[in-house]
């Protein structure tokens, strides 16, 4: 019964949050949204619920799962030596231009490689407000805390992101 409680009030934000995580490819995110409730439900019988909250903890373990995942592509792309090319991206959306759809892609993949290297703490806080568009009170209202907690989590989460950004950008220029 509480199992089913625990899916039904998160499964659809848990299954939207490692889309964000590792983008659209449906069994790469199946496979991570199975493998986020088995690893919870392992981890469930330590879980003090009253000192907790349900959405943190889960939302916590599948981004260290979506981390895993993209830490496996990168190794296996690097050893491998394989690249997404412009034009593939362009025939798999059926329009556009190449160079536009591979700066966005390569944007995409790289904003995902950051958030996968940053706490899930800061993941979380930033694509509540930024992607999910949520209020600070709301946000509040579901990790705990004050709302001066909540802002200052925020801006740290900014900086966080803006640096990691920066420096996975100057590797790429010296590269």
């Amino acid at each position: 019964m509480a199992w089913d409680a625990l899916c039904d009030q998160f499964g659809n934000r848990i299954w939207a949050f490692l889309v964000r995580l590792v983008g659209g490819e449906e069994s790469v995110v199946c496979d991570l949204f199975q493998d986020t409730f088995l690893a919870a439900s392992k981890s469930g019988l330590n879980l003090d619920a009253e000192g907790t909250r349900l959405w943190n903890w889960l939302a916590r373990i599948a981004h260290n799962l979506a981390a895993e995942h993209w830490r496996r592509v990168y190794r296996d792309r690097r050893f491998s030596g394989a690249t997404a090319s412009a034009e593939s991206t362009a025939e798999s959306t059926g329009f556009g231009d190449p160079v536009e759809l591979m700066f966005r892609a390569e944007t995409i993949e790289a904003v995902r490689n950051v958030l996968a290297e940053m706490s899930a703490d800061h993941v979380t806080v930033l694509l509540a407000k930024y992607v999910d568009g949520q209020s600070v009170a709301t946000i509040v209202d579901e990790s705990g805390g004050t709302t001066e907690a909540v802002r200052s989590r925020l801006a740290r989460a900014r900086r966080d992101f803006k640096s990691r950004f920066e420096l996975l950008n100057s590797k790429d220029e010296v590269v």
